[in-house]
């Protein structure tokens, strides 16, 4: 066992066939590039003029202010890493069945963007696809006019046109990189983002990176704008009001033409329960369920040798699927959750809702074995393998491991290494929101109000923040802060730091974050059906 080399992290597996490091780095004192936000026309090249400023009451710290310039300041001026990512319609192979669908680059998952903490990343997305589109960073700390919500921090990038995110990343971590425009994220449009620690702590001898999904698209002339309008029985959701001047809504924005309708057939889930989230799994009865773009009767196959210690990085980049993980004839040690240090801590099985992310540290066993991602609720499930021999044959796509049925550590049950634990100060601020909606009504939101981008829950700067999310709702669901990472509060302890956390129904979520990233950040469920419903609102910064 060794730590790893730079060069043994950049020739780290991923399983999705072609997948490896995108983008060429650019000199270590690099600082050439386009300016933060620049936006370019297909044919004039011309530059949006000024920065976004979207709608809303007045007396808020807006995305490109001199707040937000500072804070950015703060992070330092590293090498600049320079990328460009491409979102167009391809088609995808995912083992045996291949759709049409929309993906970053040629494959999908999208190629893992790489980093160093302290890189300043200069990516540009250019959109070859029919609608606008954006690009959120989900997880870091960064800049508010680099979040990629639209209408809320920047414009969407229109068909043919181009944006170059660029912002400084100071915390290592494993985060991953997906579209914010509408039911985008449900089609292929993402893929993992790793910020490697250059005094990384951990010895480990290969990494395996994981990603879990949920797939609908393509799949008998379904597409996830179609199964939202089966969820609301054949109406759009009510997300009525103009976001901010562009014509489309957020729950809206990038579906696939105006006149996209419930084609396919019914992907409306029932019968469904799960003990683990103390509800129905979830919304949709997905067709396919993938690990790293891949079927179970077809699965992606990482080779190591007996006795090696391997990192994995799991994401999970479903839209209405929580997951329960095991592998095979292993246990796994826990040692990051969203990114952040955990005190480690051994198990047999994760639970995973939509977002969230563990790293976990493995010793190789001889032979081959599942890698099994159950679709919590759903009676369905994804597969990969970990091979250490040549000779043995592949696991079956129904195979079930004991550990399915082990211990499961909870994210609620760990502690945070003490390098990122938060102290037992008192909140100068806090903010109760409550989970409203119905299955029956598909009128998910919060307080009952669906959202608006005009909404604000105002914080101020340096504040030690409590938010308490309140569940009324029959159903779980997967809550993520942006710009921020929290600590889960429990009776006598400040837990582990994360951006997204399960708040199971008729349950409350405490998390304290503190208010040091100035802007305007969402705060949304990232079960995206819910989210595009109007389960969304605005934590806003007072001047």
């Amino acid at each position: 066992m060794h730590s790893p080399t730079r060069r043994t992290l950049l020739s780290a597996s991923i399983l999705a066939a072609g997948s490896g490091l995108l983008g060429a780095c650019s000199g270590s004192d690099s600082r050439s590039g386009p300016h933060p936000g620049t936006s370019r026309g297909a044919e004039s090249g011309s530059g949006r003029a000024g920065p976004f400023v979207p709608k809303g009451p007045k007396g808020y710290v807006n995305p490109s202010d001199p707040e937000v310039l500072a804070a950015e300041r703060k992070r330092g001026a590293g090498p600049v890493r320079t990328f460009k990512l491409t979102a167009a319609e391809t088609s995808h192979d995912l083992g045996g069945h291949t759709v049409r669908t929309w993906t970053y680059g040629d494959s999908m998952p999208g190629r893992v963007v790489r980093i160093t903490k302290g890189d300043i990343v200069n990516l540009t997305l250019a959109n070859r696809l029919p609608v606008s589109t954006t690009l959120h960073s989900h997880g870091v700390r960064l800049r508010c006019d680099m979040d990629g919500v639209p209408d809320l921090t920047q414009a969407g990038i229109e068909p043919g046109a181009e944006f170059t995110y660029r912002f400084a990343v100071s915390h290592p971590g494993t985060y991953w990189l997906h579209s914010h425009s509408g039911m985008q994220l449900d089609r292929g449009l993402y893929a993992p983002l790793i910020v490697d620690d250059p005094k990384e702590p951990l010895t480990y001898d290969k990494e395996w990176i994981v990603v879990l999904d949920d797939w609908v698209d393509g799949v008998d002339g379904s597409t996830p704008d179609g199964v939202l309008t089966q969820l609301h029985k054949g109406k759009r959701p009510p997300m009525g009001m103009d976001m901010g001047g562009s014509g489309q809504h957020h729950g809206s924005a990038g579906r696939q033409a105006p006149s996209d309708t419930a084609g396919g057939p019914s992907r409306v889930l029932r019968g469904s329960h799960s003990d683990l989230l103390h509800s129905m799994g979830g919304n949709v009865n997905f067709p396919y369920y993938l690990v790293n773009g891949r079927l179970p009767q077809a699965p992606s196959v990482f080779r190591a040798r007996p006795g090696e210690r391997i990192r994995v990085r799991i994401i999970n980049a479903a839209a209405d699927t929580a997951f329960r993980v095991a592998l095979g004839g292993h246990q796994m040690t826990i040692t990051h959750t969203d990114g952040y240090p955990v005190q480690h801590k051994n198990t047999d099985a994760l639970l995973l809702g939509m977002a969230e992310r563990y790293d976990v540290l493995i010793t190789a066993q001889d032979g081959v074995f599942p890698l099994v991602a159950m679709a919590e609720g759903k009676k369905a499930r994804a597969l990969a393998v970990l091979r250490t021999d040549q000779g043995r044959t592949l696991p079956t796509p129904s195979v079930y491991p004991d550990e399915l049925d082990g211990q499961i550590v909870l994210a609620r049950r760990l502690v945070p290494d003490e390098s990122v634990a938060y102290s037992d100060r008192k909140p100068d601020r806090q903010i109760r929101i409550r989970l409203t909606g119905n299955m029956r009504q598909f009128n998910w939101s919060f307080d009952h109000k669906p959202y608006s981008v005009e909404q604000r829950h105002p914080v101020h700067q340096d504040e030690r923040v409590r938010l308490t999310l309140i569940n009324a709702t029959d159903m779980w669901h997967p809550l993520h802060l942006h710009g921020h990472t929290f600590a889960m509060t429990g009776l006598d302890a400040v837990g582990a730091r994360k951006d997204t956390a399960i708040v199971l129904p008729h349950r409350k979520l405490v998390v304290d974050f503190y208010a040091d990233n100035p802007g305007l950040w969402m705060v949304h469920c990232h079960n995206q059906y819910h989210s595009e419903s109007g389960m969304m609102t605005i934590l806003g910064y007072r001047r």
